[in-house]
Protein backbone atom coordinates (compact mmCIF):
# COMPACT_ATOMS: atom_id res chain seq x y z
CA UNK A 1 0.00 0.00 0.00
CA UNK A 2 1.23 3.45 -0.88
CA UNK A 3 0.03 6.42 1.15
CA UNK A 4 0.58 9.82 -0.43
CA UNK A 5 0.26 13.34 0.87
CA UNK A 6 1.04 16.85 -0.33
CA UNK A 7 4.42 18.06 -1.55
CA UNK A 8 5.27 14.73 -3.17
CA UNK A 9 5.50 12.86 0.12
CA UNK A 10 4.67 9.16 -0.13
CA UNK A 11 5.47 5.92 1.64
CA UNK A 12 5.03 2.38 0.36
CA UNK A 13 4.91 -0.65 2.62
CA UNK A 14 4.36 -4.36 2.01
CA UNK A 15 1.75 -6.15 4.09
CA UNK A 16 1.10 -9.79 4.88
CA UNK A 17 -2.05 -11.61 5.96
CA UNK A 18 -3.61 -10.06 9.09
CA UNK A 19 -1.43 -6.93 8.98
CA UNK A 20 -3.04 -3.57 9.74
CA UNK A 21 -2.16 -0.29 8.04
CA UNK A 22 -3.19 3.28 8.78
CA UNK A 23 -3.95 6.10 6.34
CA UNK A 24 -4.19 9.63 7.80
CA UNK A 25 -7.50 11.37 7.14
CA UNK A 26 -6.01 13.89 4.70
CA UNK A 27 -3.90 11.40 2.70
CA UNK A 28 -4.74 9.36 -0.36
CA UNK A 29 -3.77 5.74 -0.77
CA UNK A 30 -3.25 3.07 -3.38
CA UNK A 31 -3.39 -0.69 -2.80
CA UNK A 32 -1.79 -3.19 -5.15
CA UNK A 33 -1.88 -6.96 -4.84
CA UNK A 34 1.73 -8.04 -5.40
CA UNK A 35 1.07 -11.64 -4.38
CA UNK A 36 -0.18 -14.62 -6.35
CA UNK A 37 -3.44 -15.16 -4.43
CA UNK A 38 -6.59 -13.05 -4.13
CA UNK A 39 -6.37 -9.94 -1.98
CA UNK A 40 -9.00 -9.33 0.68
CA UNK A 41 -8.89 -5.70 1.77
CA UNK A 42 -11.06 -4.17 4.48
CA UNK A 43 -11.28 -0.40 4.91
CA UNK A 44 -12.76 1.10 8.05
CA UNK A 45 -13.59 4.79 8.31
CA UNK A 46 -14.17 6.90 11.39
CA UNK A 47 -16.96 8.78 9.72
CA UNK A 48 -20.61 8.52 8.93
CA UNK A 49 -19.85 9.66 5.37
CA UNK A 50 -17.82 7.87 2.71
CA UNK A 51 -16.48 9.43 -0.48
CA UNK A 52 -14.51 7.58 -3.12
CA UNK A 53 -12.28 9.49 -5.50
CA UNK A 54 -10.84 7.58 -8.42
CA UNK A 55 -7.28 8.79 -9.00
CA UNK A 56 -7.33 8.05 -12.72
CA UNK A 57 -10.67 9.84 -13.04
CA UNK A 58 -9.30 12.87 -11.19
CA UNK A 59 -6.06 13.01 -13.22
CA UNK A 60 -7.98 12.97 -16.50
CA UNK A 61 -10.10 15.94 -15.38
CA UNK A 62 -7.45 18.36 -14.12
CA UNK A 63 -5.88 20.65 -16.72
CA UNK A 64 -3.31 18.60 -18.70
CA UNK A 65 -0.60 21.16 -18.01
CA UNK A 66 -1.12 20.69 -14.27
CA UNK A 67 -0.94 16.89 -14.48
CA UNK A 68 2.19 17.08 -16.65
CA UNK A 69 3.93 19.53 -14.32
CA UNK A 70 3.08 17.80 -11.05
CA UNK A 71 3.21 14.15 -12.09
CA UNK A 72 5.99 14.35 -14.68
CA UNK A 73 3.78 12.71 -17.32
CA UNK A 74 3.81 13.41 -21.05
CA UNK A 75 0.75 13.77 -23.29
CA UNK A 76 0.83 10.12 -24.37
CA UNK A 77 0.96 8.88 -20.79
CA UNK A 78 -1.97 11.11 -19.81
CA UNK A 79 -4.06 9.88 -22.74
CA UNK A 80 -3.34 6.26 -21.73
CA UNK A 81 -5.03 6.79 -18.34
CA UNK A 82 -8.64 5.53 -18.55
CA UNK A 83 -11.29 8.24 -18.19
CA UNK A 84 -13.79 6.05 -16.35
CA UNK A 85 -13.45 4.91 -12.77
CA UNK A 86 -11.98 1.42 -12.56
CA UNK A 87 -12.65 -0.33 -9.27
CA UNK A 88 -10.11 -3.08 -10.00
CA UNK A 89 -7.40 -2.70 -12.61
CA UNK A 90 -6.02 -5.99 -13.92
CA UNK A 91 -2.24 -6.05 -13.83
Amino acid sequence: MTVFASAGKARTMNFNANDVGFVPAVAGHYVENTGDTDLVFLEIFKSNRFEDFSLNNWIRRVPPEMAKAHLNLNSGQLKAIPEEKLVVIAG
